[in-house]
């Protein structure tokens, strides 16, 4: 009996990976398994990107606290440490987009704890 392969379901499976590869360069968007193994490196890079993605949003709140803060006159331990000790339980995303977006409040925040 002659051996029987499912082309049509192979043949899906490659155009779905090559669909998810298309603006990538060179080799990358059209051979088979250059094509699968740039998809397999992206998926482990999106995974650890989903993490790495939190660690520099922290980062860059913190930076914005501490410019902010340094126009008070305070640097960011100091402030954070006051903000704890007064009891004032705001987080860092909030305190950045107060320090970038709205002065006054953040200013009112400083003062308080000063």
């Amino acid at each position: 009996m002659p051996r029987s392969v499912n082309h049509v379901a192979s043949r899906a499976r490659r155009k779905k990976i090559l669909k998810r590869v298309k603006g990538q360069f060179g080799a990358r968007k059209n051979v088979w398994t250059v094509a699968k193994n740039a998809y397999e490196k992206g998926l482990t890079y999106a995974f650890a990107d989903r993490r790495r993605k939190k660690r520099e949003f922290r980062s860059l709140w913190i930076q914005r606290i501490n410019a902010a803060a340094r126009l008070e006159g305070m640097s960011y331990s100091q402030l954070m440490g006051a903000l704890h000790k007064a009891g004032i339980e705001i987080n860092r995303k909030t305190l950045a987009y107060l320090a970038v977006n709205n002065a006054e409040a953040f200013k009112a925040i400083v003062a308080k704890v000063k």
